[in-house]
């Protein structure tokens, strides 16, 4: 493991504070140099740790969104809201409802997001009981009430295309500054490369809004967390994970069971491993240390495909370059099998990487 990924960006802001407030005091000495230096570089980002969070996902196809909003409900006392994408008929949204209830969280809104007529990748046709009602649409209504609800900046986590997103953007360009993003998908190198990462080739033109809005100077700096450092077995679920055993034994019934099932179908259907390309995008948005990003300028082609730019040209993002993938899953498997008294986003209560 790299030496510079033992301490999360929480605690890295920590140790520059303490060296800008010492330099202070230290006229003349090499540390007053260094804390000049850091005081003029600006300030350190804001702490949005405790920042209300959003999740937008496309679950019930692949189920590592489900594994992530499960983890998020357990570990984020923050989740405030679960928007879905790519929606089919209102499913993905009562699917949402459904297991956030079984994880005891009814405090967090579910919204039915857009529909982009794409069905191919949902598998949890039966999975939650009649009883559960269908849910609330109004995407923009929704953020904005949350924004309205409360001060500061509010946390985007996407998992899905970037439809809503746009959506909210184009509507209410006011909530812009407050949103903080970090999204699944895109790639620099993409494995077809005549075709476009999962998210972004689904709303190729909602994914080109959100960057714009970058280029503009409306939507702050986003986090992507591309394709090419999700897409690994290193991070892949099967049959024979600790991980998919662990919910398996579960009583049926429970949240764990569901998730087991919702693998169960996955698998059948679609693919023997689900890679938890989510969950590690949750991480980032989390200040966990497992993901590694750079400030990159990028560029979007007519059919999605993501390029660097030169500099001062595209949009000014930071893009995944590389991941911790044990530690991860370690703190997966913490976040999924271990009991949580009270969810808390510190990671204090997870094994250490």
């Amino acid at each position: 493991m790299r030496e510079e990924h033992q301490e999360s960006e929480a605690v890295l802001r920590q140790h520059w504070e303490a060296v800008t407030r010492l330099s202070r005091v230290a006229s003349g000495t090499g540390l007053a140099t260094i804390g000049e230096s850091l005081r003029a570089s600006g300030p350190w980002p804001e702490d949005v740790r405790k920042s209300p969070m959003i999740i937008d996902t496309d679950i019930g196809g692949d189920a590592d969104d489900a594994l992530a909003v499960a983890a998020a409900a357990r570990r984020v006392p923050e989740l405030a809201m679960v928007i879905t994408g790519d929606e089919v008929d209102g499913e993905r949204a009562r699917f949402a409802r459904h297991l956030l209830d079984l994880l005891g969280r009814s405090d967090v809104a579910t919204v039915a997001g857009a529909s982009l007529d794409n069905s191919r990748y949902y598998c949890v046709y039966g999975l939650m009981p009649d009883s559960v009602p269908s849910q609330r649409t109004d995407v923009v209504t929704a953020v904005r009430e949350l924004c309205e609800a409360t001060d500061g900046p509010v946390r985007w986590v996407g998992m899905a295309p970037l439809t809503n997103l746009a959506r909210v953007l184009a509507e209410a360009p006011e909530l812009a500054p407050r949103l903080r993003v970090t999204q699944m998908g895109g790639a620099l190198r993409y494995r077809n490369p005549d075709s476009a990462e999962h998210n972004i080739r689904l709303d190729v033109d909602g994914a080109r809004q959100v960057l714009n809005h970058v280029v503009s100077g409306l939507l702050p700096m986003p986090e992507f967390v591309a394709s090419e450092v999700t897409f690994t077995p290193q991070i892949e679920v099967t049959t024979g994970s600790a991980l998919y055993r662990g919910l398996r034994a579960a009583p049926s019934g429970s949240w764990e069971h569901l998730l087991a099932d919702h693998l169960d179908r996955w698998f059948a259907d679609f693919y023997p491993g689900s890679m938890q390309h989510d969950a590690l995008t949750l991480t980032a948005a989390l200040d966990l240390p497992f993901v590694d990003s750079a400030q990159l300028h990028v560029a979007m082609d007519a059919i999605g495909r993501t390029t660097e730019a030169p500099r001062g040209q595209g949009a000014t993002v930071r893009w995944s370059m590389s991941a911790e993938y044990d530690a991860f899953m370690r703190w997966m498997s913490a976040a999924l099998l271990q009991p949580v008294d009270v969810v808390s986003t510190s990671g204090a209560d997870s094994p250490s990487p």
